[in-house]
């Protein structure tokens, strides 16, 4: 199976009052070019998504964000009730000091650095939560490049049928375009001459069909979508093969239409070339 470059995936976890969200963005591009972007908390783990992709994925442009959010709403929330009794100790021993006792305002208290603190994750819990949440994502995305990749597979499959319905409506032409030229050239040696010399003639014949023999030319266009088909069929990591393909079709089609004496074989050729620029767009985003 052939699978396409252009996908989106996101998946969501929660841990320990922590929101994450991964989001991975895939476009086409010549090689495999991964883009992370990751909270400071979790910076470590550039590393290991980028052994992740590149183990998952060949080719693609990606960019892939791990998006943080602790829980304000309800918060874990430590009292150091260790460190609030030496400073309720410490007070009372300034105010007697002072002789000016009064009582301790419990927010001042609160406000003291070490007293308060909200507890977060396990730092080794929350990044396994995010590496199986980066998982999830992938096979998400592998799963979304799959379901393009197999409309891809019948576009390019449906446009090689056209291409050898093409090549029929060509080689059917041939016989009657020959005759055609004969004639034409029969016609024109009429007129200048009273009797046409049927030895020079049929020279002239022969030399006008080999300009405009296209035989080599169909043989060659039936083997590359015969090729096309075979790859696609087959799948895997398919892109550059072809859009090497596609060049060898274009060419072709090209030869095709300059050695065109004929409409009806001239109208071909430029269905060819529509045909195979359509498959070698969309081949683009072949993985």
């Amino acid at each position: 199976m052939i699978r396409s470059m252009t996908a989106f995936a996101r998946t969501d976890g929660h841990l320990d009052g922590v929101d994450l969200a991964w989001e991975i963005r895939s476009v086409n591009h010549r090689y495999l070019e991964i883009s992370p972007r990751l909270p400071e908390t979790l910076r470590t783990l550039e590393g290991a998504v980028r052994e992740r992709c590149r183990n998952r994925l060949s080719r693609g442009k990606l960019d892939v964000t791990l998006r943080y959010q602790e829980d304000e709403a309800d918060p874990n929330l430590e009292l150091n009730e260790a460190l609030v009794k030496r400073i309720s100790e410490a007070a009372r021993r300034v105010g007697d000091l002072v002789m000016h006792p009064g009582q301790i305002d419990p927010l001042e208290v609160l406000r003291f650095p070490g007293v308060l603190k909200t507890t977060r994750a396990d730092p080794e819990a929350l990044q396994s939560k995010a590496v199986a949440l980066l998982d999830e994502a992938l096979d998400s995305l592998l799963a979304t490049r799959e379901r393009e990749g197999e409309q891809l597979a019948k576009l390019v499959l449906d446009r090689l049928t056209l291409i050898g319905e093409q090549v029929v409506i060509v080689r059917a032409a041939l016989p009657r375009i020959r005759d055609h030229l004969r004639e034409r050239l029969r016609q024109r040696v009429e007129d200048v001459l009273e009797t046409a010399d049927n030895d020079r003639l049929e020279q002239e014949v022969v030399l006008a069909a080999q300009k405009m023999d296209v035989d080599e030319e169909l043989d060659r266009l039936e083997a590359h979508v015969k090729e096309v088909r075979r790859v696609v069929e087959k799948g895997g990591q398919a892109g550059r093969r072809l859009d090497f393909l596609m060049q060898e079709l274009n060419r072709e089609a090209n030869t095709l239409a300059s050695k065109s004496i004929d409409a009806e074989t001239t109208t071909a050729a430029v269905e060819l070339k529509v045909l195979i620029e359509q498959m070698r767009e969309q081949i683009q985003n072949i993985e």
